[in-house]
């Protein structure tokens, strides 16, 4: 008997040991992927040793930042959290932990992590520098909330004296016309960014005062028609990438591959062709709708020149180049990810307040023939959202934390019927039982948005009736993803997908403006 128990327990050490090894294996594994960038297939490996052993800190930890490298801040957050739960001295998970609240928008829940950090290793300056950064950003947010007034908040646009701000004599970069942006004035700024050269305050101020006014007197559900012989353009995420932006201006507005323009090389040739191709871009225009799907700005490090390029085409052309908001054009993401910080090293603290303003004023939905639903995240938390309640929707806030303006900007769709926790932290995951319905409700037969990296640029989900856009090739230079953009006619609104690749830009890396404690956090 003894015996036998003796080889039973030999047994299970036996079979544990085995365990153990192969989970090492697919750890392994798993971080060769990451080295590679292929955070999915990284997670998957971490997943299949957790299986393996699931009470490996380690491997929660790895695969929490594998989680934040895909913005799944709500899967990195809890495998942080699992993380510390099985080893509380374990510091990476703090710093997992802390970084994924900070992704949140949780400052105060990150400050006490890398409070802990502090206290366990007060010698530790890289510790001691986060927790500096984050408490600075904790009472800043005190700050704000204590000079926030129940009256109506003042605009930066009267405090701005517009006519008498001078434009140096030493400055020849591009000006408005009499105050209006004109296609001259639009293809003299493109090229000015091409050069890295700067617009002048003067004119940047003059864009935001005029957009926002005109974004000020639009419904937060843009209702249009095609008609049959008209199309439109769908982009999707474009995030500050500036010169893949251009590159979908060529790649949409040019008749042809075969015309000249379209050969000429982004680095070298630009100079040569960009104003040509801007100008039969803005002819074709004219005759193509055009639908940017939210998130212009973030991460990318020239989200200025997406921003002021897409704003400048706005005011040209109002009634067919149209703006969704997405989840970036709030303070929050913001402050974290890169456009507060890009705004004020090329500007100012107070044009940045301004851009708050006009990115509140952006609508949230497009409904293209009473048939097709457009907007940047995706479905609601709660059956019964009517197209109605869109139109109802009082937009000119930072979204809140729940409902149907929050999951507009922020879910996601997910292979399994019905609801889940968002793997973000925010909003909800929604399953094509759900998309069903609500299309049934709504009498529409598909919708399209944005607000996730797709390998080949879009996917098609729940049964056709869920399509994805993504516009931001090699997303933040590791992603390897393409970029693309739809079409649709208005004879049958049947979407027609187009890829296309990265371009080269200048030697500035994304993210080289956003907050540094995201910066270090997702290293």
């Amino acid at each position: 008997m003894a015996n036998d128990t003796a080889t039973s327990a030999r047994g299970r050490r036996e079979k544990m040991a085995e365990e153990d090894t192969n989970a090492e294996k697919f750890k392994e594994k798993a971080n060769n992927y990451f080295k590679e960038r292929d955070y999915e297939n990284a997670i998957k490996y971490y997943t299949e040793a957790l299986e393996l052993n699931p009470s490996s800190a380690i491997y929660f930890s790895n695969r929490s930042l594998a989680y934040l490298r895909t913005e799944c801040y709500g899967y990195a957050l809890a495998d942080a959290t699992k993380c510390l739960e099985i080893d509380q001295n374990y510091i990476k998970g703090y710093y997992r932990r802390a970084t994924s609240n900070m992704a949140l928008g949780k400052f105060k829940a990150a400050l006490k992590d890398y409070e802990t950090v502090v206290r366990v290793r007060p010698n530790d300056k890289d510790a001691k520098m986060k927790y500096q950064e984050c408490n600075k950003i904790v009472k800043q947010k005190a700050f704000e909330r204590a000079i926030a007034s129940d009256e109506m908040k003042r605009s930066v646009v009267d405090s701005l004296d517009i006519e008498n701000m001078m434009i140096e004599d030493q400055y020849t970069g591009p000006k408005l016309e009499e105050g209006k942006v004109t296609m001259r004035f639009m293809k003299e700024m493109m090229e000015c960014f091409k050069d890295q050269k700067k617009l002048h305050r003067k004119c940047a101020y003059q864009i935001l005062i005029q957009v926002k006014e005109l974004l000020s007197k639009l419904p937060s559900l843009i209702e249009i028609t095609l008609k049959e012989t008209e199309k439109i353009t769908i982009c999707g995420d474009t995030h500050g990438q500036f010169y893949d932006l251009i590159n979908i201006f060529e790649l949409n507005g040019l008749p042809s591959e075969t015309n000249p323009y379209v050969s000429c090389s982004v680095t070298c040739a630009v100079k040569l062709c960009v104003l040509v191709f801007i100008e039969m871009y803005i002819i074709t225009l004219n005759n193509k709708t055009q639908l940017f799907n939210g998130d212009f700005v973030d991460r990318g490090s020239f989200s200025l020149e997406v921003i002021l390029t897409l704003f400048g085409f706005k005011l040209l052309l109002p009634d067919s180049f149209y703006l969704l908001r997405g989840n970036h054009e709030t303070d929050n993401m913001n402050q974290m990810y890169g456009f507060e910080g890009e705004v004020k090293a090329k500007y100012t603290a107070q044009m940045f307040t301004l851009f708050s303003e006009v990115f509140q004023w952006l609508p949230l939905a497009q409904c293209i023939n009473g048939k097709v639903l457009v907007m940047h995240g995706g479905l609601f938390s709660e059956d019964g959202v009517t197209l109605d309640d869109l139109r109802k929707i009082d937009r000119n806030r930072q979204p809140p934390d729940s409902g149907p303006m929050c999951d507009l900007l922020w879910s996601d769709p997910q292979p399994q019927n019905g609801r889940c926790v968002s793997k973000r932290g925010v909003s909800c995951q929604f399953g094509p039982d759900v998309t069903e319905r609500f299309l049934d409700q709504n009498n529409l037969d598909y919708i399209v948005r944005s607000h996730e990296v797709k390998a080949e640029g879009y996917e098609v989900t729940h049964s056709g009736k869920c399509i994805t856009v993504f516009s931001a090739p090699n997303y933040c230079d590791q992603m390897c993803n393409k970029g693309a953009y739809i079409h649709l006619s208005g004879s049958d609104l049947k979407p027609q997908f187009h890829q296309f690749t990265a371009v080269p830009h200048p030697n500035v890396k994304p993210m080289a403006y956003a907050n540094s404690l995201m910066q270090m956090g997702m290293m």
